[in-house]
């Protein structure tokens, strides 16, 4: 390799991207691993997913290390995923498995886990609850810098790769639902579903919430003969730009404008006020938007 590349690799921008994608693997990792290690793996149920296997492995086997269960899975499928998902995408995620593998058997089971060895009815309910959060806010820091734990991720994206038209939450409920399914065979409970299910709907919460909820913005369309008058009105009161849209109305033929004004939740209510004051017959739509980047949100790159 000449010294060009190699200048190129260690740049300044590079380096700070590189050591924020191991702050955010190692913080994941930890959460993650303190989900499945501390609460789920004792609960006696099985979530979604690899790691919902490498549960149901080490309820047999519990001498086998809980996350090398999961990378001895994670590894031959990412070898076949290989050539859909990427060279980098590759890499990264078997960085994040490897921070995973060192927490998960080696720190974490340093620490108690818990409920103890038999675990009662109403600590299962709670392991479930923790452990929901707790992974889901792990995998929400490793999604956020482009990298996956592997396993179900790898299959759900090569899936997607092939079949387009195929929702990501149909084929997650798919590989999920068998696997949490086969965690109530092996573990010989219906509640052991039930808890499965919970751990997974909370994660898939915490992870949206998390990766999208914080940047959230809302979207207000605005029908209105006054447009003029109201896109002024919002001006002066919040400060938000507009976007006017061309439309053509459908009964009458005529042209109009529409306005589009995306803003925080706390601008809503007096952008909707102005409105309602300014035009009683005019017509708003409220959506949310799951982020905004630019000018007045988030920076559309980061410094």
């Amino acid at each position: 390799m000449d010294m060009d590349k190699l200048k190129k690799i260690f740049t300044k921008a590079n380096m700070k991207t590189y050591a924020m994608d191991t702050l955010y693997d190692i913080l994941g990792s930890i959460l993650y691993a303190v989900g499945y290690y501390s609460f789920a793996s004792n609960a006696n149920f099985a979530p979604g997913g690899v790691g919902g296997i490498a549960i149901i492995i080490n309820h047999y086997l519990p001498w086998a290390p809980l996350f090398l269960c999961q990378n001895i899975i994670n590894i031959p499928i990412a070898i076949l995923c290989y050539k859909l998902l990427g060279k980098k995408f590759f890499i990264k995620s078997i960085k994040t498995m490897f921070f995973m593998w060192i927490f998960g058997d080696f720190i974490i089971p340093l620490f108690p886990k818990y409920g103890g060895a038999e675990i009662a009815e109403a600590n299962r309910l709670i392991a479930a609850i923790f452990a929901g959060i707790l992974t889901g806010a792990g995998l929400a820091l490793v999604y956020m810098r482009g990298s996956s734990t592997g396993g179900s991720d790898f299959v759900i994206m090569s899936i997607r790769k092939k079949k387009p038209h195929m929702s990501v939450g149909s084929i997650t409920l798919l590989i999920d639902g068998v696997v949490i399914l086969m965690g109530g065979v092996v573990f010989r409970n219906i509640n052991a579903v039930l808890y499965g299910i919970i751990m997974t709907i909370l994660a898939s919460l915490v992870i949206d919430k998390l990766m999208y909820g914080s940047g959230a913005q809302k979207m207000l369309l605005i029908f209105s003969d006054k447009t003029d008058e109201i896109k002024q009105k919002i001006f002066e009161t919040t400060e938000r730009g507009v976007t006017f849209l061309k439309a053509v109305g459908a009964y009458t033929g005529q042209d109009r404008h529409i306005i589009m004004c995306v803003c925080s939740k706390t601008e809503v209510f007096p952008t909707r006020e102005i409105v309602k004051k300014t035009d009683p017959n005019a017509m708003v739509m409220l959506s949310t938007v799951d982020e905004a980047y630019g000018y007045g949100f988030n920076p559309l790159i980061e410094k």
